[in-house]
């Protein structure tokens, strides 16, 4: 299992057992809560049923009194443990009660007249501990409220248990399925990421193979192999690494050094192959090729990083460079970099024009170039590792070079 997976394992997990935490004590009150319901909805509707048409109670008969004594005694001990008659002004008329319902009649809160015209009902615990619903019916006839209905009932220890039990099994269902669902998710998600990641694995192949063809065309056209391009994204790659850049910081800097001179594409061969020296106004021509490298990289999105080098490697620490006459820190720290990087390579190398210069005579000018040309922090860097730079370069051809980058690229872009 590969670090995305086990990340993605633990975040579903987490996420189920939450959920499962959640809902299970939600499943439980409302299982709860419902079975409380059920068992208040078939204590009132026995008791309509009793009192509306078994024709024991008529609160509007002259012996209203007998009868609501006959219908309290009726009701208690049934499903109320405690049953008391109101009159339509809510005085009571009657009470029955069995041995429990008289232990607890004492601890129940007392309340006002009944008044409501809908049936109600009140849960409540008791101080020793017991559970009693209290229910309240108002007794109906054609001319309205006759009366009312009070019955009060201990819910058995049975029933209790009963009642917690259902609830306890839909939480535990409720909970289950959460992780259940936790665990069929999980394969789902690594699958559609796998499929993602292989995509956009192969859009970012096609990008850097498209930079590499790109950098590989513009080399051609100045007369170089190629390998000057891998050269200098390598080393520069290198400098970054100890310098602490990485992610997208990293991935421009590699980009913006292997098309550093994209803009080379636009200037013509008369200047671009000349052999000797440019005059003025050719160098003009030549310094042009910035700003087309500039134009070039931003009309392509996924390379719009690039810009920092394309844009800034010719400009110096000092402020005496192009095109801008940056200076310092104002000069983005992937083109001090390259500017480090592409002067070591240039001098190191071969040329139609030019002979490689040595070792030692290359370090001379780039610590020369200190504090004028050179950002001193760059150099401090990149010095002490010039040689063992220079000896694994050495008599390495352009796939050899090639092969050295592949493995930042494929390091610093995931691939």
């Amino acid at each position: 299992m590969n670090a995305f997976n086990r990340r993605t394992a633990r975040r579903i997990a987490a996420v189920s057992i939450v959920l499962a935490a959640v809902a299970s004590p939600l499943a439980w009150f409302v299982a709860q809560e419902n079975a409380e319901q059920d068992s208040v909805a078939l204590a009132m509707e026995e008791t309509r049923r009793l009192l509306g048409h078994s024709g024991i109670i008529d609160l509007s008969a002259p012996d209203a009194q007998a009868s609501a004594d006959k219908a309290a005694k009726v009701i208690a001990g049934g499903l109320f443990d405690i049953a008391e008659i109101y009159d339509g002004q809510g005085e009571k008329l009657a009470e029955a009660m069995t041995r429990d319902g008289a232990g607890v009649e004492a601890l129940l809160p007392p309340h006002d007249r009944p008044r409501e015209r809908m049936a109600s009902y009140e849960s409540l615990v008791l101080p020793g501990g017991q559970w009693v619903l209290r229910i309240f019916v108002p007794l109906l006839s054609s001319t309205g409220v006759t009366g009312y209905f009070e019955g009060v009932r201990i819910v058995p220890e049975w029933q209790r248990e009963q009642m917690l039990s259902d609830a306890l099994s839909v939480a535990l269902i409720v909970g289950l399925a959460s992780l259940l669902c936790g665990a069929a998710i999980y394969p789902v998600v690594v699958h559609l990421s796998a499929d993602n990641e292989r995509k956009a694995r192969a859009v970012l192949e096609s990008h850097v193979a498209m930079m590499e063809a790109l950098g590989r065309a513009i080399a051609k056209r100045d007369s170089d192999t190629g390998a000057h391009n891998y050269r200098v994204a390598w080393i520069a790659a290198g400098i970054a690494e100890r310098m602490g850049l990485a992610g997208q910081a990293m991935q421009s800097l590699i980009a913006g050094s292997f098309l550093h001179d994209v803009g080379k594409i636009g200037i013509p061969d008369a200047i671009l192959l000349k052999p000797g020296r440019l005059d003025d106004a050719e160098m003009a021509v030549m310094r042009t090729h910035v700003a087309l490298g500039e134009e070039i990289v931003s009309d392509i999105g996924w390379l719009a990083g690039a810009h920092e080098v394309v844009a800034g490697h010719h400009e110096k620490w000092d402020g005496s460079g192009y095109p801008r006459r940056l200076a310092g820190e104002a000069i983005p720290l992937a083109a001090r970099i390259f500017a480090v990087v592409d002067v070591f390579d240039a001098l190191c190398s071969k040329r139609p024009y030019k002979d490689p210069l040595p070792l030692d005579s290359v370090l001379a000018i780039l610590e020369e170039g200190r504090g004028a040309h050179f950002d001193p922090a760059v150099l401090d860097v990149f010095l002490p590792q010039a040689r063992e730079v220079y000896g694994q370069l050495a008599g390495c051809d352009e796939a050899a070079c090639r092969a050295l980058l592949e493995e930042r690229i494929r390091a610093h872009f995931g691939l």
